[in-house]
């Protein structure tokens, strides 16, 4: 796929961007703030975001064929050469980007920048070897295990087997859809969108300007991915029941409750990502109450007949939209992570009438967050039985391990994949 050359403000951005996540730990959106890639023209912006995206997608190729032309990485603030030696590598070897161009410009960004001037020379060495001979490195890597981070690879083929971790990477190499999800009327809005339906009932667009979408202003839809509509359907019928939607934000999953007609109480600690699903319920018009709480401090006026649980986790089901997590987090952030899980999963419990439903949930790909924790609760409370996922709205016999749901960003490869998601349904009583 040929690529345009928008030119030096692009990759700049791109350079500011990327060194801001892998050298101070920001998340992308901070990253593109700090970048001030939203000040770029259009064309620019889109190719800045393009640059970083794939950079971080195929970081380990990168990085490899790099090594072989340098014999130590600058550090420190001459670091900064990394990042525009790897801009130029995504550029040439991951996007077949214009050879001339990539070279030339990498070398002005390096003499243009204090930390960089010195070592201008060896960036316009190593980036011509990439144009000349990094292209066949990079296709003979073995790019499924080098661009997945170690410490998530390693547990990915322990959890799944080495071929479905294989399928897990490929996925990871490519952006996720933009999933739609309709109040009501989901063929209308394919009609309308020009979308295509998923068997989880979301329109799937290929991407776009969520707010230059047809219907975002009369709040018919609201962004969700297919698999994250799954767990609130395993709540079962819950109209007219009383509805916990615990750790909430930003509002996806109760606006979908509230549709299937529940009376929902949502709650989240996090004031900004509240506000954020406020305005969400505003547009959609969606009638909820909002609570912001500390679910481990909170106390509710009475029982809830269903609960779900969407637990703060490694969000690694995610990475095909964030493809930063793997390089932010490592497996260290379990230890902090499931102890809360389990938790959260004991608070929820007491909130809960008897013969009430618990569905616990993460976007985690990973049996620490998952499985394993449903073992532990499972353990410590005898008056808790897993009722088994059934196949259907959506879930296909393949999502279904020992009775709890299991979706993969390999899951629907021919239209475009799902987000990685666990899901366990709790009967109390």
């Amino acid at each position: 796929m040929a690529v345009a050359t928008p030119g030096l403000d692009a990759r700049r951005a791109a350079v500011t961007a990327l060194d801001a996540v892998l050298e101070h730990d920001k998340p992308l959106d901070a990253a593109w703030r700090e970048a001030k890639v939203d000040k770029l023209k259009e064309r620019d912006a889109k190719f800045a975001r393009l640059l970083v995206l794939t950079t971080l997608r195929r970081l380990g190729s990168i990085d490899a064929v790099i090594d072989r032309f340098v014999a130590k990485r600058p550090v420190g603030k001459n670091g900064l050469a990394v990042q525009i030696m790897r801009i130029a590598g995504a550029e040439l070897m991951a996007l077949d980007g214009a050879a001339h161009a990539a070279v030339d410009i990498a070398v002005r960004l390096a003499k243009r920048q204090p930390e960089t001037q010195r070592l201008s020379g060896m960036v316009n060495a190593v980036c011509r070897r990439l144009a000349d001979q990094g292209c066949r490195m990079f296709d003979e890597i073995d790019s499924d295990a080098v661009d997945t981070p170690a410490w998530l690879w390693e547990r990915l083929k322990a959890a799944h087997g080495e071929p479905t971790a294989r399928a897990i990477a490929a996925a990871h190499r490519h952006g996720a859809p933009l999933d739609l999800l309709p109040a009501r009327d989901p063929e209308g809005w394919v009609e309308r969108l020009g979308g295509t339906l998923t068997p989880a009932g979301t329109v799937r667009l290929d991407g776009g300007s969520v707010m230059a979408l047809d219907g975002y202003d009369e709040g018919g839809w609201w962004v969700q991915d297919a698999a994250a509509t799954l767990p609130a359907r395993l709540l079962g019928d819950v109209e007219g029941k009383r509805v916990l939607d615990l750790c909430s934000a930003p509002g996806g999953k109760t606006m979908q409750l509230a549709a299937m007609g529940a009376d929902v109480t949502a709650l989240d600690i996090s004031a900004p990502r509240m506000r954020r699903m406020r305005e969400n319920l505003l547009r959609t018009r969606t009638s909820v109450k909002v609570v912001i709480a500390d679910a481990l401090d909170w106390k509710p006026e009475g029982e809830f007949e269903a609960i779900l649980l969407d637990a703060p986790c490694s969000a690694t089901g995610t990475i095909r939209r964030h493809p930063d997590l793997p390089h932010l987090k490592s497996g260290a952030v379990l230890a902090s992570l499931t102890p809360l899980q389990d938790a959260l999963m004991k608070r929820a419990w007491e909130w809960l009438t008897p013969g009430g439903v618990l569905v616990y949930a993460t976007c985690s790909l990973l049996p620490e967050e998952g499985e394993a924790r449903i073992a532990s609760f499972l353990g410590t409370h005898p008056d808790a039985r897993v009722e088994p996922v059934e196949p259907g709205q959506g879930i296909g016999p393949e999502m279904i391990v020992d009775g709890m749901l299991r979706t993969l960003p390999c899951h629907w490869a021919d239209i475009g994949g799902l987000d990685g998601f666990f899901a366990a349904h709790l009967r109390k009583g």
